[in-house]
């Protein structure tokens, strides 16, 4: 997929952006954390465009070079490599609010995919403008910070899941987290959709596709869910969490 060259931030227009990071929805969840309004008006002008993906489309593939980090403001993604065998091993999902492209910050080179599971849209932020801007801005740069302690606690914590965990603790955990990240965009914690398919969740969880369909339904019956198809309610949230300490306090 191609993307626009970076813009030096003086040649950036107003009239190029269709949404302001101040009237955003999603801006506690994103970069501008913290930003008074005069530094907002600043990281508003880096912006340069929206990019919408279609479902099933990349935003960008594993081995592209990075132009840009992008925050995720409708929609689903899953980020993906590939095996030498050719299979796509689920590395982590991202949802409105949470950034794509930090895994390039190092090599300057994607090390994963971004698949949208749904039609989705993020905004595009030219990382050398994004850099040039928080060495002006240290409230900017201390929440970029923010941003990467944040991923680097959240791969802490799929290496305990795939470690530590069994199946269904893995299951469990899984659910809860995305109870938990829903929660913060304003949408119900007890009832979702998921946008990802079954074998995904369980590449992502280390899990075969049986295990994954096993724990659904093991799950239904012991009443802490109800599952309709990619449609989840969960009925028993504390004893979803008691799952992740081995007893679910079901008979």
């Amino acid at each position: 997929m191609n993307h626009t060259s970076t813009i030096p931030i003086q040649e950036v227009s107003l009239k190029h952006l269709k949404v302001a990071c101040s009237s955003c929805s999603l801006r506690e969840l994103c970069l501008p954390l913290g930003l008074n309004s005069d530094e907002m008006n600043q990281l508003e002008t880096v912006i340069t465009q929206r990019v919408k993906v279609k479902k099933g489309e990349p935003l960008y593939r594993a081995g592209d070079a990075m132009r840009s980090l992008f925050a995720v403001r409708l929609g689903f993604f899953k980020m993906s490599v590939l095996s030498e065998d050719g299979r796509e091993q689920v590395t982590g999902f991202q949802m409105a609010g949470e950034l794509l492209g930090l895994d390039a910050i190092s090599t300057e080179t994607h090390s994963c995919g971004a698949i949208a599971l749904e039609d989705s849209e993020v905004c595009e932020i030219p990382f050398a403008d994004l850099e040039e801007l928080s060495r002006h801005i240290p409230s900017l740069q201390n929440n970029f910070y923010k941003v990467l302690s944040r991923e680097i606690v959240r791969d802490h914590g799929v290496m305990m899941l795939l470690g530590n965990m069994k199946a269904e603790e893995r299951l469990a955990a899984f659910l809860l987290n995305l109870s938990q990240r829903f929660a913060l965009r304003g949408y119900s914690s007890r009832s979702f959709v998921l946008r990802m398919t079954r074998e995904e969740i369980g590449s992502y969880l280390g899990l075969k596709l049986e295990t994954i369909s096993r724990g659904f339904s093991r799950f239904q019956e012991q009443g802490l869910i109800r599952v309709h198809n990619k449609e989840i309610e969960i009925l028993d949230l504390p004893a979803l969490k008691q799952v992740l300490s081995g007893c679910s306090g079901k008979a």
